[in-house]
């Protein structure tokens, strides 16, 4: 189960940015994905997504492969993206409705489901403001009350952390432990390795568009014989050559 990306190929315009990829993120697992700025992780991200067209090779989610089956495939896929892709003309109660229609969940349990996400993220008493209206951190919690909304296979997350304050940061991560333990897989791209060193189970390290490190960090330890080193420095000892 989980999710599977295996050889892929992809880019714009005729050229590959992406260059036969294979990696897995399991069930139960948080992998963090990361790379220089214009590694391929947004490439990576949009293939998953079905955002952008694979030139090879396949990826998988729950078995369900994106060639063979991108409408149930998509379904078994959550989405955080990095800038606030909100419905500017929609208040937040509406993007919860539209929400739970994409995903064919009765009204009543999306509310059900999001009343503890709204009060985690101090938006209880939002329900009723247009979204175009909020800051963007608190865009960025709505794209996080309805990517957790339904109950997915794997979610793909896209630098989270920005623009949310500390409270809502630790909450997002405690989320994250309570979706590992319930057997979801979750793939995060992001620059802040301290926090992706504490909470992710492995490191896939993307260096332009080919993959040059992944494992845990005790196995990115002895593979490039640094025994006590933070995942930090091991970034940046394998992105500065």
């Amino acid at each position: 189960m989980g999710l599977t990306v295996k050889n892929l190929v992809s880019g714009y315009n005729n050229f590959n940015v992406i260059k036969d990829i294979s990696f897995e993120v399991a069930s139960g697992e948080l992998v963090a994905l990361i790379g220089l700025n214009g590694a391929g992780k947004s490439t990576t991200i949009k293939n998953i997504m079905g955002l952008l067209p694979l030139a090879s090779g396949d990826i998988t989610v729950a078995e369900i492969s994106i060639k063979s089956d991108i409408e149930n495939y998509r379904k078994k896929i959550g989405y955080i993206p990095e800038t606030p892709a909100e419905y500017k003309e929609l208040t937040l109660k509406e993007h919860i409705e539209i929400t739970a229609m994409a995903y064919d969940i009765d009204q009543t349990v999306a509310f059900e489901r999001a009343s503890k996400l709204l009060k985690t993220f101090r938006l209880e008493d939002k329900l009723d403001w247009m979204v175009k209206n909020f800051s963007k951190g608190m865009k960025q919690k709505v794209m996080l009350v309805c990517a957790f909304l339904a109950d997915v296979d794997c979610y793909i997350v896209d630098e989270p952390f920005l623009g949310l304050d500390p409270l809502a940061i630790q909450a997002l991560l405690d989320i994250f432990v309570e979706l590992k333990n319930d057997g979801k897989a979750i793939l995060m791209s992001t620059h802040i390795l301290a926090t992706a060193e504490r909470y992710c189970d492995r490191f896939v390290i993307l260096h332009e568009g080919v993959i040059i490190a992944d494992g845990t960090i005790e196995e990115l330890r002895v593979k490039f014989e640094m025994p006590s080193a933070s995942l930090d420095e091991i970034y940046l000892s394998l992105t500065r050559i």
